[in-house]
């Protein structure tokens, strides 16, 4: 019996498109890499199996996999990283005569929030405009009506791209219930 020429050309198609997406595809995730072939700002944390050992039967999915240990885990693996890079930003503006090299470089807008919300938040956008990733240091000040400065938060920017730009969040709880502006008051890039 002959096959149908139709399916015969979708046999040889599905594979070629699928190699084009899957080229297309791992081109644009390609961006950014270490040598190793993992993007340098993926982290991953593997829960120990021993505890989410599952009876063939039943079928979980990954969020219903993860126990509170891991998950408090990783909040505070995330948190101590971003303490690190803090403690990194405040050693970067220590000494730093004046507003720093890089305020031009650096943005800062206030994020809306409830009155009843417990922080106050800025939005942070460094552009590196420089050829090679840098490490930028900013001091966002959260200030009243009256230019009262409320409180200082000083905010660490790893690894910034050459020509992009990236964002990071200021946050204050000093600031809190009060309508306050942030502004950029030091930005250094290292």
């Amino acid at each position: 019996m002959k096959a149908h020429p139709l399916s015969r050309r979708a046999r040889v198609l599905v594979p070629a498109v699928a190699a084009a997406l899957l080229a297309a595809t791992t081109a644009a995730c390609d961006s950014d890499t270490t040598s190793e072939g993992t993007s340098s700002s993926v982290r991953t944390l593997t829960p120990d199996h021993s505890e989410h050992e599952e009876s063939p039967s039943e079928e979980q999915s990954p969020d219903t996999q993860q126990s509170p240990r891991t998950q408090q885990s990783f909040a505070a693996s995330v948190s101590a990283e971003t303490e690190r890079v803090r403690q990194e930003a405040v050693k970067g503006l220590d000494g730093v005569e004046g507003r720093g090299n890089a305020v031009a470089d650096v943005s800062v807008s206030g994020l809306p929030v409830a009155a009843s919300e417990e922080v106050r938040s800025a939005r942070v956008r460094v552009t590196n405009p420089t050829d090679e990733p840098a490490f930028y240091a900013v001091k966002v000040e959260f200030v009243d009506a009256e230019d009262k400065v409320l409180d200082t938060v000083v905010v660490g920017v790893e690894d910034a791209p050459p020509d992009r730009t990236v964002d990071a969040q200021a946050n204050s709880r000093k600031a809190a219930g009060v309508k306050t502006f942030p502004r950029v008051a030091q930005a250094e890039r290292g």
